[in-house]
């Protein structure tokens, strides 16, 4: 476990919490001090924490990996930002971005051309994790002459296909 100042100040919180909570069940003030210091560390793992995790949309950020983009399409969204960050699809053909990415998963929709347009690509990136998310992660890959020249993360309502509207 790596002690950071976050963890220091709220195992501070749950400790000063904890005493105050203790210290209207009993007037023992050395009692109350030991039983919330015992307490204060099982508190802050099995109670605080798993909260904050879970109303937190934090997730672990990965290079970028062609086997992994297409063995757990579920986990995209862990590579997206670093790659649109290192500029790592910008200016492949679309067949190199078929043998790394994989077939487009759907084509973007021109109003002008009222048809599909060939050169915006496609991919869904899963779902990030957390308790009021509602939207899946998705990415298009803009083509200019046949090369990316613009990779777009975006984002996009989750709707199921057996829902009455």
């Amino acid at each position: 476990m790596i002690i950071t100042p976050f963890l220091v100040i709220f195992m501070f919180v749950v400790f000063v919490l904890l005493f105050l909570f203790l210290n209207t069940v009993d007037r023992r003030k050395w009692l109350t001090g030991l039983i919330s210091l015992i307490l204060t560390p099982f508190v802050y793992f099995y109670m605080f924490y798993p909260f904050v995790n879970i109303v937190s949309n934090y997730h672990h950020q990965k290079y970028f990996n062609s086997e992994a983009w297409a063995e757990k399409p579920a986990l995209r969204y862990e590579m997206i930002d670093n790659t649109i960050a290192s500029d790592t699809l910008i200016g492949l053909s679309k067949t190199e971005i078929e043998n790394q990415l994989g077939k487009y998963e759907w084509l973007s929709w021109d109003d002008k051309k009222q048809a599909h347009d060939n050169d915006k690509w496609n991919y869904g990136l899963g779902i990030e994790p957390g308790a009021f998310n509602g939207e899946k992660e998705c990415v298009e890959l803009t083509f200019t002459n046949g090369k990316v020249s613009e990779v777009k993360h975006y984002q996009e309502e989750i709707t199921y296909e057996n829902e009455e509207e």
